[in-house]
């Protein structure tokens, strides 16, 4: 039962149906950030009607997607009609909601609409508008952003960890440890963007922290700002977003995966705490997320489920199993929203 549960978890990746805290998926798009919402209400997937429906509400499933901000409230079904049940109606969110529940709605099943209103979004994939340069691993190096189809710096002036934060959570990197200034990581090369940047560090894009304008400074780029962020020793991958799929630990300066004797629920909670992912939804086995390759580094793993990382759990030793990658061990975490004290940890 499980394995055909995780099948069809995959087969539903496959169409562009992308989860987010198991309550909220995106269908249809051409990508994981943009599709036709729906929402997981008693066990059924339904749509949500678009009375109502703008960029405030879409900025709250973007947030949840970890998509950045919208740049579109789709309307009319433009994505495609649903089928069956249509859960919410007349949704106004504020924007500062950390899930689609939390916004004002009608109720559960109360609608006046048909499929033909099926409301959707798309979103901005932030992560794709920055990038770090010069680094030592992809969670270091000098902040660069792209606006009007060109990269450019930023500089360090008030460059401080509510900034370097707001930039690691974008690059899906933890928190930050070290918020860079005179250009550490390297001299860029051309624009400045972003001058005078003041975060609060609870931002979804960079953009939206205070700064004096795109282009306004009076920088040089021996003033160019970076980061270093808190990279995880541990990932998931071949799941539909970044809190599920087979996990991989780094050892030696290898990844390799995790050998599915023993695994429960107490060692993919401390996996999902590790990620800051919430509490586990399901421990996979039998290489539910498909066959890693390579190095096989733990196997029977014995968790309490109260460690802060899968390395302080018991096992017999990096590199000791007697398992192939038909037995990679995956998790399926309830994706949690980080608030603002929590992305200081």
């Amino acid at each position: 039962m499980m394995g055909e549960k995780f099948l069809c978890l995959l087969l539903l990746c496959g169409i562009h149906a992308h989860y987010s805290e198991a309550a909220i998926r995106l269908v249809g798009g051409r990508n994981r950030c943009q599709g036709r919402v729906e929402v997981l209400h008693g066990n059924r997937w339904g749509t949500v009607c678009d009375d109502g429906w703008d960029l405030n509400d879409a900025n709250v499933v973007c947030r949840m997607m970890g998509c950045g901000t919208a740049t579109q409230a789709v309307s009319r079904a433009r994505l495609g009609r649903g089928t069956g049940q249509i859960w919410l109606d007349d949704v106004a969110c504020t924007g500062r909601e950390t899930s689609l529940a939390s916004c004002r709605h009608s109720g559960y099943g109360r609608h006046n609409c048909n499929h033909g209103e099926d409301a959707g979004v798309v979103c901005r994939r932030s992560s794709k508008r920055m990038r770090l340069v010069g680094g030592r691993s992809r969670c270091q190096g000098r902040v660069e952003i792209l606006f009007r189809n060109r990269w450019g710096t930023v500089c360090d002036d008030g460059w401080g960890l509510n900034d370097a934060n707001v930039v690691c959570r974008i690059m899906r990197c933890g928190a930050a440890i070290q918020a860079v200034s005179g250009a550490r990581f390297g001299r860029g090369t051309g624009q400045i963007w972003l001058d005078d940047v003041a975060c609060t560090g609870r931002e979804a894009v960079l953009a939206r922290c205070r700064h004096r304008g795109y282009g306004v400074h009076n920088c040089n780029h021996g003033e160019d700002a970076g980061v270093v962020c808190r990279e995880a020793a541990i990932r998931l991958v071949g799941g539909c977003n970044r809190c599920q799929g087979r996990v991989e630990v780094l050892h030696g300066g290898r990844w390799g995966t995790v050998c599915d004797d023993s695994w429960d629920m107490n060692d993919a909670n401390v996996v999902c705490r590790q990620l800051r992912c919430g509490s586990a939804i399901a421990a996979n086995t039998n290489a539910g997320f498909g066959r890693g390759t390579g190095q096989i580094w733990l196997n029977d793993v014995a968790c309490t489920g109260r460690e802060t990382s899968l390395a302080r759990c018991r096992h017999p030793g990096y590199g000791r199993h007697n398992c192939q990658h038909s037995e990679d061990a995956g998790v399926v975490c309830r994706v949690k929203v980080l608030s603002a004290e929590e992305v200081q940890k």
